[in-house]
C-alpha cells in the first residue's frame, strides 16, 4: 500500500484540500493518482505481465495484452495531467497567500517607515532646542549642562 503523504499544515492548503475534497470525482481521481504512482503499483504490474506470459493466456505478439496496456496508458496520462493540474492550483493558492502577506508587508512596512521619519523630526527637534543660544528654554538646559 502506498505511504500516505502528510496533510498540509498550510492553512490555505488544508482550505484548499478541504473544498477538493467536497467533489466525490476529485477523491477518486487523487487515490488513482496515488495508486498509480506507488511501488505497490509497479509490482502489480511485474505479477500481472508474468503470469500472462508465464502461464500463455495469448500466444506471442500478445495483442490482447498490448491492447489493455496501451489502454491503461491513455487514463493514466489523463489521470497525471489531472495531478499535475492539482498541483498547480496548490502552487497558486501558496502564491496567492504569500501575495496578499507581501501586500500586508508592504503597508507595514511604509507605516514603520513614516514612524522613523517622525521618530527622527522629533529628535532633531529636541536636539535644535536643547542647543545653547536658541530661544525657549534652552537657557536652562544649557545652564545644567555647563553646571553638570
Amino acid at each position: 500500500m502506498p505511504i500516505k503523504a502528510p496533510a498540509p499544515i498550510n492553512p490555505a492548503l488544508l482550505t484548499h484540500a478541504e473544498k477538493r475534497a467536497e467533489y466525490a470525482q476529485n477523491r477518486i481521481a487523487d487515490r488513482i493518482t496515488t495508486f498509480a504512482g506507488s511501488m505497490t503499483f509497479v509490482y502489480l504490474h511485474v505479477v500481472w505481465f508474468g503470469c500472462w506470459i508465464g502461464f500463455g493466456v495469448e500466444d506471442y505478439p500478445f495483442g490482447l495484452l498490448t491492447m489493455i496496456v496501451s489502454l491503461e496508458a491513455i487514463f493514466l496520462s489523463t489521470f497525471v495531467m489531472i495531478s499535475q493540474n492539482r498541483a498547480d492550483a496548490k502552487r497558486q493558492v501558496l502564491a496567492d497567500q504569500q501575495w496578499k502577506t507581501v501586500q500586508e508587508e508592504d503597508v507595514q512596512n511604509t507605516e514603520l517607515l513614516d514612524l522613523s521619519r517622525q521618530t527622527l523630526q522629533l529628535t532633531k527637534e529636541i536636539h535644535s532646542l536643547s542647543r545653547p543660544g536658541t530661544s525657549g528654554s534652552s537657557s536652562t538646559s544649557g545652564g545644567d549642562q555647563a553646571g553638570g
